[in-house]
């Protein structure tokens, strides 16, 4: 599964092939900085993310994902300030 940091969050995302379909769907994990190196603060559960759409491809659906996590760690970032 891809994975990214962004700042101190770090996301990860996947294309996940839908039962009985040729389709995909997006997923999306996000974690959070903890105190011990050895546990990470899942914040945002392994989920579906844009649940309107269906993929054609893995790729498309990890950009996809990918894309949601980095907007919903943008807009944390910017409440922030």
């Amino acid at each position: 599964m891809p994975s990214e940091t962004l700042g101190q969050y770090e996301i990860e995302y996947s294309g996940v092939l839908l039962p009985d379909s040729e389709h995909w769907a997006a997923y999306l994990t996000v974690f959070a900085p903890s105190p011990n190196p050895m546990h990470r603060n899942n914040i945002f559960p392994n989920q579906r993310v844009s649940v309107e759409h269906v993929f054609a491809t893995q790729d498309e659906a990890q950009q996809e994902a990918h894309k949601v996590g980095t907007e919903m760690i943008n807009q944390c970032n910017s409440s922030k300030s």
